[in-house]
């Protein structure tokens, strides 16, 4: 057994019960196994928190749309997202529902310690209120006139309620956070936080609500409910135990948190709202606060009209457990977002489960009952190549430990991977069927077979975090045990005259996308037949419906003064256009820009005729780096608006600008 490194608390940020969770949720759930499943192997007492956030006006309108109660909504929600997180192999410890009665009875407590000490006061909030993210926001915060955070529309609203004094306690977590530089991970996200919101000033919280009752009350003030981020971030203290009155021992071993892994998009809360809840509680901060970037759908934006959103379950079905952790935890950068479509998953299938690790292992079992009636032996018959791929095979723990401590995921199971190469180069290197042929190569043979069974448990070992699944069947191929962590950088303990399995199982079947793809469009079929069929029941006309509106949008990266100041952007009068004859999307425009003429080629065929093109006013991105589009040369961009439905409309000057003028 790996020796103990002590605890190791961790928790996801808790689904929130508005709907089925997407592949995009689900990636943190499987993240965060993955971290959960590596932490244990290396030795710590690991106590992993899971669960749902179901309190707030937007569960309650929806709740009331489909005529029932808010609590049988949300216990329907909660399954499903259980039933996902259980699908995909997630091995939590708890998981936390915010309807729990012991939950409540302490937020009620949480939240009267905070009035009596004088960090809650009663005022009235006069604003602008976003329903979908439960959020107030002033004229100056909206974007375009709307939330900031997800760009739906805003409604005034005002009402009475309790605040939570948080300038209070800004200064003190401004000093906090510049001298733990691990606490808000990665760089980015903190200096956003400080640069955003804790230099600028933080403004009080809203924490009570009285406009709808779907939420814990307030026990010395019923009319009010908790506001949900006093609600939703307590859990990770309130269910391993935590209270005002005497806190339980799991409480006192697992708190501080080691780690609380989020999205990005509610980084906010979890560095500031909740940290300054915790120094008005008296306790201390969690260690680190990561927020992972998104998963995307690639090419298109997930809408359940279109039906392209992709789900978890789908995904199982049509690759399974392992397949669809790999292709999650594999895609996503460290910071940015990573990218997902179906012909992105089947292309890594093939090419990495498939061929890297897949034929690996059948060929080596194979090859050990062909040659030698099953039994993996070890002649001490060695030779120089052998060295090197010991070496790889010894060092790739410390490799996938030094990535992991970074929680840099995909780059550790990539590690993981090039041990699984260098495996393949091996058999290259060593020609196994060539020795076979020689009386006197047996000894040698056995050996490189030996080698490469023995590199494939350790391989396998290291693996287990992120597919455990897989992890168990190869071992168990192998008719042998995953390896114990602290031993995974010793080469040779595979026990000689151990004999593998006579059929070896196929762990991952090539795919052919010819199969595959009907199988995707009957599945967006029903999805959006499921969806129309919805919006016809609450008498909601699709193109009106709030879920019609994009998921899963985010601000891309910050960029400084002078990087925007690098671009160039002109008016320009397109005076020719045709359609590119290789393609059904392309348009190809001659634009006048000033003195100049550029032609551009832009995906808008769709939506505009050439006739149409020839003689708009347009804004155009003048010094983008010429490109050819189906083999015809662009020499800039126009600028387009999208909607939620991807339709596309061009950026015209709203007053008549000459050509060539500047935008500035």
């Amino acid at each position: 057994m790996a020796k103990n490194k002590g605890k190791f608390y961790m928790t996801t940020a808790i689904a929130y019960t508005s709907g089925k969770p997407h592949i995009g949720n689900t990636y943190e759930i499987i993240l965060a196994d993955a971290i959960a499943r590596y932490k244990r192997a290396e030795g710590y007492d690991v106590y992993f928190q899971t669960g749902t956030d179901e309190h707030g006006q937007k569960i309650q309108e929806k709740a009331e749309a489909i005529g029932i109660t808010p609590k049988e909504y949300v216990d329907e929600v909660a399954g499903e997202v259980k039933r996902i997180w259980d699908l995909v192999n997630a091995s939590y410890d708890s998981f936390v529902r915010t309807t729990d009665e012991d939950h409540e009875k302490c937020v009620k407590k949480i939240f009267k310690k905070l009035y009596d000490q004088g960090d809650i006061y009663k005022s009235s909030y006069e604003g602008l209120y976003c329903t979908p993210c439960e959020s107030f926001w002033t004229e100056s915060q909206l974007v375009d006139g709307k939330c900031p955070d997800c760009g739906r529309e805003v409604k005034p609203a005002k009402e009475e309620a309790y605040f939570f004094k948080m300038s209070k306690y800004a200064d003190r977590l401004i000093e906090y956070i510049n001298t733990h530089d691990d606490f808000i991970q990665p760089v980015s996200r903190k200096n956003e936080m400080m640069n955003n919101f804790l230099l600028p000033g933080l403004q009080d919280l809203c924490v009570s609500r009285t406009s709808f009752n779907w939420g814990i009350p307030v026990d010395f003030d019923p009319k009010h409910v908790v506001y949900v981020w006093l609600d939703a971030l307590t859990n990770y203290i309130t269910k391993i135990g935590y209270d005002p009155d005497g806190s339980t021992e799991l409480f006192k071993k697992n708190w501080p948190a080691d780690l609380h892994l989020i999205g990005k998009d509610i980084v906010r809360f979890h560095t500031i709202y909740w940290p300054i809840f915790l120094m008005a509680l008296g306790l201390p901060l969690p260690k680190q606060v990561f927020g992972h970037p998104w998963l995307l759908q690639g090419g298109d934006k997930m809408s359940k009209s279109k039906g392209n959103v992709i789900y978890a379950d789908d995904m199982v079905d049509l690759f399974g457990v392992d397949a669809t952790r790999y292709f999650v935890l594999h895609e996503m950068p460290f910071e940015n977002d990573g990218v997902i479509t179906w012909d992105l998953v089947i292309e890594r299938f093939n090419s990495d489960l498939a061929n890297i690790l897949g034929n690996l292992v059948n060929r080596t079992v194979s090859m050990s009952n062909k040659y030698f009636g099953g039994i993996v032996k070890s002649t001490g018959v060695t030779d120089a190549v052998d060295e090197d791929l010991k070496a790889v095979v010894t060092q790739t723990r410390d490799r996938v430990a030094e990535k992991m401590e970074k929680l840099r995921v995909a780059d550790a199971i990539s590690e993981v991977f090039a041990l699984f190469r260098r495996c393949n180069k091996y058999i290259d290197e060593t020609t196994p069927w060539v020795l076979a042929k020689d009386e006197t190569g047996q000894d040698r043979l056995a050996e490189v077979l030996y080698n490469l069974t023995e590199a494939i448990t350790i391989g396998a070992s290291l693996l287990h975090s992120f597919l455990p699944e897989t992890a168990e069947k190869i071992v168990a191929q192998l008719c042998t045990e995953l390896r114990d962590y602290d031993k995974l950088d010793q080469f040779g303990l595979y026990v000689s005259g151990t004999k593998v399995t006579e059929t070896p199982e196929i762990l991952f079947a090539r795919l052919d996308a010819k199969e595959i793809m009907p199988k995707v469009e009957a599945i967006q079929a029903a999805q959006k037949a499921e969806y129309e069929a919805e919006q016809k029941r609450l008498g909601i006309e699709p193109e009106t419906a709030a879920d019609e509106a994009v998921v899963d949008i985010e601000p891309k990266e910050e960029i400084s003064f002078d990087d925007f100041g690098k671009m160039q952007f002109q008016v320009g009068e397109i005076i020719a256009c045709e359609a590119v004859e290789k393609s059904k999307k392309l348009l190809c425009s001659q634009v006048k820009i000033g003195s100049q003429v550029k032609q551009i080629v832009s995906g808008i065929r769709k939506y505009y005729t050439p006739e149409e093109m020839v003689g708009k006013k347009v804004m155009v991105l003048v010094n983008l780096k010429p490109a050819k589009l189906a083999g015809v040369l662009s020499e800039g961009m126009l600028l387009c608006a999208e909607d939620a439905e991807g339709n596309l409309a061009l950026m015209k000057p709203e007053k008549d600008m000459p050509s060539g003028a500047e935008i500035c």
